[in-house]
């Protein structure tokens, strides 16, 4: 019998709408709730997670539909409920706080905090028995020791606060590339170099990571680094962390070697592997990566898109209560299928002692290429490859009978953006105008549904109803996506909106010295207003917008934004070459400075030639842009401090680009 549903029945969120029928009297985010708490006393208990969290799922059983928990939390707490991909500004001030008391952090995230919001005590997942004990000794320390909270309170909340300072250099440093070199030596102590990625377990994909790599390796002709991402780009995709049958990567692996995923499957996260698969096929024109991106885009297409144009947040780990269950095989099920070619079958797809995971199950993976299969088995590789999409077809119209996991249907702005840069740069690589359309159609939704008459961005569309006020994230993002959709598509209004956005975050988000960005407006009302420094599975917001003002200073001649990406990385410059992973992104804008961009004008060029453009290519369609306003109607390229006679043809441009990138 269901229980009684709480205040999270009236919200959008599937990973609220998961806890509605919980026992415990959850609330949304609002100042509603902690005026409720002051007015009781009572402590706040924020917890936090997502839709496709598996660890969250483990621990809403266990503890949060559990009436003896539920009592306990009612009695003595005011219970907030949050999405973490509805508001990762929350997520981000309580996880700060979570590593800041225990050197750790996670999802389920669970903070308690005195009535005003400052926190106390906090963890990620805890089974039943430890969390009945941690609440009530929460609860006894409140009750007769309240005094010592709150000191305890204010000295964390002065922790975090100080983490938010930014120490501007005294004498700006000299930004140059021998910083690059130390960083990237430094980090090839973690490089595994047998199966590709970190030399550590869990292992995430981090595409950009592997996207500053690849560009660090064809700067300064580091062939050995550039086989170590050609390696990780392989072992990734033969991996079980990629759904082989039906395309898309989950969100990592548990082991070391890419075999057994956390099923999960993340828009953000195929959004830039997307990206990065197409620079690795433009890199290495490796056919296998031009097929990953085909097939992440149709598993886009088929599985996470929504009708206004925009796609939804992320696919569970879980289906029917267990982890995996949708994409994995026992024996008997694939001999049902597979008859003549079950011994190639089985070979390809490693169902062996390799595949085998649990419970008679298997997690089809690869461990060779498609040359050396064809090779081994003595066939043709057309012939291989027929075999191969139509074990895949069958598989996939088979695992389509199943129940599929939980989709969450939330549509984000920044996430979107992210997947329009993804498609852009692969339209630059495999010149299908598929590619395109759908970058274009998700800036449409972006400028029809997310954008408020006042300019600024929504964050979340949930249902077709926008909400929540863009974070840096929405901005950052959504003006990288624009630049990208400029270049492509030669439509002026995508440069304009980049532009009247940067204006935006100069005014709302940006602190007067530093230039550094905060993650929230000015107006928030969280109890510490973060900064987003540090790359992670997503490059941070603040590297970003650093490399977006140092693009828009270029297109439009402002040096003042020149001078903010120029400030924003002089802050992080020293000492970054320590973390690698944490300032790849930054790391990428260094090399840009130093590099330079060419500066590419298509004046009125009416041409159906395609080419690849060089990633360091800043491209202008228009007059009215200041970077082309003195030129007539041709192709030009400036590179280098030089500008070249008109050209002839949209090849001779890019030759004549990596002509002079090779002279550093």
């Amino acid at each position: 019998m269901m229980t009684a549903s709480n205040s999270l029945i009236n919200e959008s969120s599937p990973y609220l709408l998961q806890h509605a029928h919980n026992p415990i009297q959850w609330v949304p985010w609002s100042e509603v709730a902690f005026e409720q708490a002051k007015r009781q006393n009572k402590l706040v208990l924020i917890s936090i997670g997502y839709s496709a969290c598996h660890w969250c799922h483990v621990m809403a059983h266990e503890c949060f539909e559990d009436q003896e928990v539920a009592d306990l939390m009612n009695a003595h707490f005011i219970n907030i409920k949050v999405d973490r991909e509805e508001r990762p500004d929350v997520d981000q001030v309580y996880m700060a706080a979570v590593q800041l008391m225990t050197q750790r952090g996670g999802w389920p995230l669970n903070c308690i905090t005195l009535p005003d919001g400052r926190p106390i005590y906090g963890g990620t997942y805890f089974p039943k028995e430890q969390w009945i004990h941690v609440l009530k000794s929460l609860v006894y320390t409140f009750q007769n020791d309240v005094d010592k909270v709150k000191e305890y309170a204010t000295k964390l909340h002065e922790g975090l606060s100080v983490n938010e300072l930014i120490a501007i250099p005294q004498t700006e440093p000299n930004l140059q590339t021998e910083k690059l070199v130390e960083l990237v030596a430094r980090w090839k102590k973690q490089f595994d170099w047998l199966e590709g990625g970190m030399s550590q377990a869990p292992k995430f994909p981090m595409p950009n990571n592997y996207s500053y790599l690849l560009a660090h390796s064809l700067f300064f002709k580091d062939e050995k680094l550039k086989e170590y991402v050609r390696l990780t780009l392989d072992k990734m995709s033969y991996g079980g962390i990629y759904d082989q049958i039906g395309g898309g990567f989950t969100r990592y692996s548990v082991d070391m070697i890419w075999k057994v995923p956390h099923f999960e499957k993340m828009l953000y996260d195929n959004a830039q592997l997307m990206e990065l698969y197409a620079l690795g096929y433009k890199a290495f024109q490796e056919d296998s990566y031009k097929q990953i991106v085909q097939e992440i885009f149709t598993w886009l297409q088929r599985e996470m898109k929504d009708e206004s144009g925009a796609y939804f947040s992320a696919l569970d780990a879980d289906s029917e209560g267990e982890e995996g269950k949708f994409y994995c095989w026992n024996e008997a099920e694939l001999k049902s299928m597979i008859h003549s070619d079950y011994d190639l079958f089985i070979d390809y797809y490693a169902v062996s002692n390799r595949g085998f995971w649990e419970d008679e199950k298997y997690i089809l993976l690869k461990t060779q290429s498609d040359s050396e299969c064809a090779k081994k088995w003595n066939i043709g590789i057309a012939e291989l490859e027929r075999k191969v999409s139509d074990w895949k077809s069958l598989l996939l119209s088979e695992r389509q009978k199943r129940i599929a996991p939980g989709l969450d249907h939330k549509c984000l702005t920044s996430w979107n953006a992210q997947l329009i840069k993804g498609m852009c740069q692969a339209f630059n690589a495999l010149h299908q105008e598929e590619f395109l359309i759908e970058a274009r159609k998700i800036g449409k939704w972006i400028l029809s549904n997310q954008l408020q008459s006042n300019g600024c961005l929504y964050h979340v569309n949930t249902n077709g109803v926008a909400s929540i006020d863009g974070f840096l994230e929405d901005y950052a993002h959504a003006i990288d996506a624009f630049i990208q959709l400029y270049q492509r598509t030669g439509e002026l209004t995508w440069i304009e909106h980049a532009k009247n956005f940067a204006l935006l975050v100069e005014k709302e988000f940006m602190h007067p010295d530093s230039k550094m960005c905060y993650f929230t407006s000015h107006d928030t009302e969280l109890v510490v207003r973060k900064m987003e420094i540090h790359d992670n599975v997503i490059p941070s917001s603040n590297s970003v917008m650093a490399r977006n003002f140092f693009q828009l200073g270029t297109y439009f001649r402002e040096e003042r934004w020149t001078e903010n990406a120029r400030q924003m990385l002089a802050n992080i410059y020293d000492g970054m070459e320590t973390y690698g992973s944490g300032y790849s992104n930054w790391a990428k804008l260094l090399l840009e400075m130093n590099q330079g961009f060419a500066e590419v004008h298509l004046m009125d060029v009416q041409t159906s030639e395609f080419v690849t453009w060089p990633e360091n290519s800043l491209i202008s369609h228009h007059k009215e842009i200041p970077m082309s306003a003195s030129y007539a109607a041709g192709i030009y390229v400036c590179a280098k401090g030089t500008c070249y006679p008109a050209l002839s043809t949209l090849k001779a441009a890019k030759e004549l680009i990596e002509e002079e990138s090779i002279k550093i």
